[in-house]
């Protein structure tokens, strides 16, 4: 999916650059492959470092206080501890699509990212964001079903950031609460999704999505690309087109055999593996 018109953000930016670590990309299930070596992700976040939620003119961010390890990501692909820096979403205009990334071209109507940088080798986030192995995004789908409500804490503060460049505090939240609780993941080597499209980051795409209600998922979309005072443009369809995968591995942290036999007749003497 392309923006029909394209947002200032992307006028000044080729929005296919030359670089073979582009991000978004899909996903593709039998083509990704099992890593015994992948270890479970460790999530230790401490609600107090949550500082304030705002309108950047193309999604929302919830940023953190992020000068100490107080919330940290470790374990999974990752050699070092990374701080949590923010938070943000990605949705589309319908509950069709929205997603930045997709599954089997699977797309999903959300798709929040945790962005965290790598403190161990980099002074400040900044400068994580330009190199290799800088920063580390975790990936999580939202899935039309039940409320979450967990999430409503902060679609209720959705009203006060309308516009462009409005901030609202926001305190005392624990976003391991957006995560599914399922461990497994994909993983691969990517870039930002937005500018400057940096290829610092290794991403961590949640296989299991979480459920939100649909009146959550219109609440986002009441916010605004535009300041006050301006012709009003409503804030959807914020994600970039999928990129080629080049030559790059995904590696899954769970092992994903059933897919490859779905075709296949079950032999009588095995039993059906589910996923």
């Amino acid at each position: 999916m392309c923006f029909l018109l394209v947002h200032p953000l992307w006028e000044k930016v080729d929005l296919f650059p030359a670089g073979e670590r582009q991000s978004p990309i899909n996903v593709r299930w039998r083509d990704s492959v099992y890593d015994i070596g992948l270890q479970p992700l460790t999530v230790s976040y401490d609600p107090t470092t949550c500082l304030h939620v705002w309108n950047n003119g193309y999604s929302f961010l919830v940023e953190f206080e992020d000068s100490a390890d107080k919330s940290v990501i470790e374990g999974g692909p990752l050699e070092h501890n990374y701080r949590l820096k923010q938070f943000h979403f990605h949705w589309g205009a319908i509950d069709a699509w929205g997603s930045e990334h997709t599954v089997d071209s699977k797309c999903y109507p959300a798709e929040l990212h945790l962005v965290h940088w790598n403190a161990v080798k980099f002074e400040n986030f900044e400068d994580a964001a330009l190199e290799e192995n800088g920063l580390a995004v975790i990936g999580v789908f939202l899935k039309l079903g039940k409320h979450h409500k967990e999430l409503q804490k902060l679609v209720n503060i959705l009203p006060s950031i309308k516009h462009k460049d409005t901030l609202a505090e926001f305190g005392s939240f624990d976003p391991s609460c957006l995560m599914p609780t399922c461990p497994d993941y994909w993983t691969y080597s990517g870039s930002l999704t937005t500018p400057p499209l940096s290829e610092s980051v290794t991403w961590i795409i949640k296989k299991q999505p979480v459920e939100v209600d649909h009146d959550q998922l219109e609440q986002f979309r009441t916010l605004l690309f535009t300041s006050e005072g301006e012709k009003e443009k409503r804030m959807v369809d914020n994600f970039r087109p999928l990129q080629p995968l080049m030559n790059r591995t995904v590696r899954s942290s769970f092992r994903h055999d059933y897919v490859l036999n779905i075709q296949a007749k079950p032999k009588p003497s095995t039993s059906q593996v589910t996923p």
